[in-house]
C-alpha cells in the first residue's frame, strides 16, 4: 500500500517484567505519551486500531481489550478496533490506522500495541506462542521441524520448557548453515551486537553488552540457539498517532515523519518452487516499489529478530547483502552502529524485548525517533529513510502474516 499517512507522535514504556502492572496501565502510558507527543488531546481522536494478543490467555481479558485500556484514559466514543495478528499485531493495527487516514476516512487515528505476557506459571506464556500455529497440526509441525533438522545434521533434542517457535527458528537455522556456511560465531554476533545497541536504549529489557563468546557459553535452548540468541518474554506497550497531510499542516509538525509505503501479505500455499522466502521477497519487493527506494537507500532497518539467525536471514530478503552472507554481514560490522546500515537500533526484540502485540509499533516507534534525531547515544548520522520488517505466525510451512513498512522524512 502507498500511503499518504503522516506519523505524528509516538509513545512506549519500558518493556520487561512489569508484573505489578496491569493492561490499562502499560497501554495508558503509551498512548498518553503518543498524544503528547502529537500535540493532541483525546477529543481529537477519530479512531483506534487496538492491537493485544495475549490478553485472553494470559489475564482472562477478551473481546473487548481496547475499549477497556481507552476508556482508562478518557478515551471514549470513537470506532475501537481490536487487532490480533500474533507476532505482526502490532504492525497489522499500524497498517490499518495507516490504510483508514489514506483512504480519507479519518485525519487522526490512533494505532496501539500493548501486552501481558510474563506470568508466574511460564507454562502459560509459552501456551500463547504454541496457538501461534495451527493446533491441530501440532504433531505434523513437530515432525516437519525434526525432520529438516536431521536432514541438516543437527541432533534433535527433545522435552524442556520452550516456544515451539525456537523450535522453528532452529530449524531455519540449521538449513542456512548448511546451506551457506554459516557458523555459530556469526549468529552470536547478532546477539552481541544488539546488546551494544540495547545498552544505549533506556526503554530495552536488557542493557548488558554481552560478547561473542558468552553468547555461545550460555544455556542452550535448541540447538544451535542459546538463551541470548532467543527473544525474551516480557510486557509492554507502544503507540503512535497516524494522521493525515492536511491534519498535519494543521497541528504545524515540525519535522513529520512519512510512511511511503506499508506491504501486508500472509502466506500461501506454495507452487513448485517457492517457499518461506517467496513470502518475505513478494513482501519486501511490494514495499520498496510503493515507497519508490531500494535498499541502498535505508538509513536504518528494524526487523524481526526473534532470533538472531533471523536477523541474518532476513538482511539477505531485504537485500542488504546476497543470499547466504549475512553472516558476513554482521560479522564485518556493517550493521552496527557506525556501519553501513545499522540494524535493530534499538536492540532489536532480542534486547529491546517482545511483548508480542505491541512489538510492531514499538519498531516505528523507534524508526520515527532515529529519523526526528531523537535517539541519544544510539542516533543514526543524518538518517532519512528506515525500514520495519515484523512477521508473525507460522501456517503448515511460512510464516502466517508479514508487514514491511517504510518511513522517511
Amino acid at each position: 500500500m502507498k500511503t499518504n499517512a503522516i506519523v505524528a507522535g509516538v509513545g512506549m514504556t519500558t518493556f520487561g517484567r512489569h508484573m505489578n502492572r496491569n493492561l490499562k496501565s502499560l497501554a495508558g502510558e503509551a498512548i498518553s505519551q503518543a498524544m503528547e507527543d502529537a500535540g493532541i488531546s483525546p477529543q481529537d481522536l477519530q479512531a483506534a486500531y487496538m492491537g493485544n494478543a495475549a490478553a485472553a490467555v494470559i489475564t482472562g481479558q477478551m473481546c473487548v481489550p481496547g475499549e477497556i485500556v481507552l476508556r482508562e484514559v478518557g478515551i471514549g466514543g470513537i470506532p475501537v478496533v481490536n487487532v490480533e495478528n500474533a507476532c505482526a499485531t502490532g504492525s497489522t493495527a499500524f497498517n490499518q490506522a495507516v490504510a483508514m487516514v489514506t483512504a480519507g476516512a479519518y485525519d487522526v487515528v490512533l494505532a496501539c500495541g500493548y501486552e501481558k505476557l510474563v506470568h508466574e506459571d511460564k507454562a502459560k506464556s509459552f501456551s500463547v506462542f504454541a496457538g501461534a500455529a495451527d493446533v491441530e497440526l501440532q504433531a505434523e509441525l513437530e515432525a516437519t521441524v525434526n525432520a529438516r533438522m536431521k536432514a541438516a545434521g543437527m541432533t534433535v533434542t527433545e522435552g524442556g520448557q520452550r516456544s515451539v517457535f525456537m523450535d522453528i527458528y532452529a530449524m531455519m537455522t540449521a538449513d542456512h548453515m548448511k546451506k551457506y556456511g554459516t557458523t555459530r560465531e556469526q549468529i552470536a554476533a547478532v546477539s552481541a551486537k544488539n546488546s551494544y545497541h540495547g545498552s544505549m536504549n533506556p526503554r530495552a529489557q536488557f542493557r548488558d553488552v554481552v560478547t561473542v563468546e558468552q553468547v555461545l557459553a550460555a544455556r542452550e535452548i535448541a540447538y544451535p540457539l542459546t538463551l541470548p540468541m532467543c527473544s525474551p518474554i516480557g510486557d509492554g506497550a507502544a503507540a503512535v498517532v497516524v494522521v493525515s497531510e492536511r491534519k498535519a499542516r494543521e497541528l504545524g509538525l515540525s519535522k513529520p515523519v512519512r510512511v511511503l509505503s506499508s506491504a501486508f501479505k500472509t502466506g500461501w500455499d506454495f507452487a513448485e518452487g517457492e517457499s518461506e522466502a517467496s513470502v518475505f521477497e513478494a513482501t519486501i519487493a511490494q514495499a520498496y516499489e510503493e515507497a519508490g527506494v531500494g535498499p541502498s537507500d535505508l538509513s536504518l532497518v528494524e526487523l524481526h529478530d526473534a532470533s538472531a539467525p533471523s536477523e541474518i536471514i532476513h538482511t539477505e530478503y531485504l537485500g542488504l547483502c546476497p543470499k547466504g552472507e549475512g553472516g558476513l554481514l554482521v560479522e564485518s560490522g556493517a550493521t552496527r552502529l557506525g556501519g553501513r546500515i545499522p540494524v535493530s537500533t534499538s536492540g532489536g526484540l532480542l534486547r529491546k524485548g517482545h511483548p508480542i502485540g505491541a512489538t510492531g509499533i514499538a519498531q516505528i516507534v523507534e524508526l520515527t525517533e532515529q529519523l526526528q534525531g531523537r535517539s541519544g547515544a544510539r542516533q543514526v548520522e543524518s538518517a532519512r529513510i528506515g525500514l520495519a520488517e515484523n512477521g508473525g505466525g507460522f501456517v503448515k510451512d511460512s510464516v502466517a502474516a508479514l508487514i514491511v513498512t517504510i518511513l522517511a522524512v
